[in-house]
């Protein structure tokens, strides 16, 4: 049985296909009295609609939102909310090729051996494109979160060997990152990052990149200790996304290099209220925040569906044979999967705030 639904408290359940009639998400759990219209999760959306530049897929989706139900008089009524996308420029005919023949970089050998039945076109139900559920249970989960004044915010930091250098506030990077395509604050390696996406794409390529996820106003003490750490549902959010191979926590792999007191963030009282001089653990300690902003970063790997001819398997048959791939692909994943990093993470957050009682489950006040 495959997992659709994440969550405790407020539970997400997203379904659909690539090249189905529709996508969309239940949210289950959202407290009544939550201001919420088609509008608020459309915002959301356009930010990962394809089509909407030279280094995104071709694929022209409006990707329009329907709420169904748990909205009544533009606020949520604390019943299901159920939202719809309704696919309209699937190119199925591209993927007839690809039947019993698992793509080198895809999931389809996994899928086709696991279910037998498996929807190859576009990937079916393990494309990118079914992220539209996390979006739409992202954006509910950001609106609740808005009422305690969270803001979670992903950006471009490296796209192959181009990374970024300037250190900028947040507020820099929240209004940056909206100047440029590729979604990166650093508006001169943001030309770069474009440039050299387009050179690849040029050339038949993809290539991935690094994202990093601030989670900014969290209150202290947020997660468990043991086995529901806040880190670990936040690392298991995003590594539930097809793109992602690895995440950090704060300085992360970086951490293995220095000794215990550079890396300790030591305590100081401002006007009674306790903070740190640094944030090297991300703001999060024991499994728990501590009250500094969350930081956190994804290896976002190369789009796998690149020009020319790859050698593959003919499961029916069984032998060697070859594949060419054909359809319409990003280039690179790491400006649009930005959202979908937002999402993931804004829902693991709400939940956490449900159950340790900063959002009342019921209804708001």
């Amino acid at each position: 049985m495959a997992a659709n639904t994440t969550g405790e408290i407020l539970k997400v359940t997203t379904f659909g296909l690539s090249h189905g009639i529709a996508l969309g998400a239940t949210i289950d759990g959202c407290p009544a009295g939550l201001p919420l219209t088609e509008e608020d999760i459309q915002i959301e959306l356009n930010k990962r609609r394809p089509g909407t530049s030279k280094i995104t897929t071709a694929r022209d989706e409006k990707d329009q939102v329907e709420i169904l139900s748990g909205v009544f008089n533009g606020k949520t009524d604390g019943t299901p909310i159920t939202a719809i996308i309704r696919n309209k420029d699937q190119r199925s005919k591209n993927y007839d090729n690809l039947k019993n023949k698992p793509r080198p970089g895809h999931g389809d050998l996994c899928w086709q051996e696991k279910f037998g039945n498996y929807d190859y076109r576009g990937g079916g139900r393990g494309s990118g494109r079914v992220t539209i559920g996390h979006v739409i249970g992202g954006a509910v989960s950001k609106k609740l979160l808005e009422q305690n004044n969270i803001t979670v915010t992903a950006h471009v930091t490296a796209i192959h060997n181009i990374k970024i250098t300037k250190k900028l506030s947040l507020n820099e990077i929240k209004e940056n990152i909206t100047k440029n395509n590729v979604r990166c604050a650093d508006l001169d390696k943001a030309q770069e990052m474009e440039e050299e996406i387009l050179k690849l794409k040029e050339e038949g390529n993809s290539v991935g990149g690094i994202v990093e996820i601030i989670i900014d106003n969290v209150p202290l003490g947020l997660g468990q200790p043991v086995f529901d750490k806040i880190d670990g549902d936040l690392a298991k959010a995003l590594m539930n996304l097809g793109a992602v191979k690895g995440v950090e926590v704060g300085l992360g792999f970086e951490s293995s290099l220095l000794t215990g007191k550079e890396m300790n963030d030591e305590y100081y009282l401002d006007e009674h209220k306790i903070q740190s001089k640094t944030n090297n653990a991300g703001g999060i300690l024991g499994g728990m925040t501590n009250g500094m902003p969350i930081i956190l970063r994804i290896a976002v790997k190369p789009t796998p569906s690149v020009n020319g001819i790859q050698n593959t398997i003919n499961l029916l048959e069984k032998k060697e044979t070859t594949i060419e791939i054909e359809g319409r692909h990003d280039p690179c994943i790491c400006p649009r999967i930005t959202t979908v990093a937002e999402s993931a993470c804004s829902m693991v957050i709400a939940d956490h705030m449900i159950r340790a009682g900063f959002i009342h489950p019921d209804k708001l006040e």
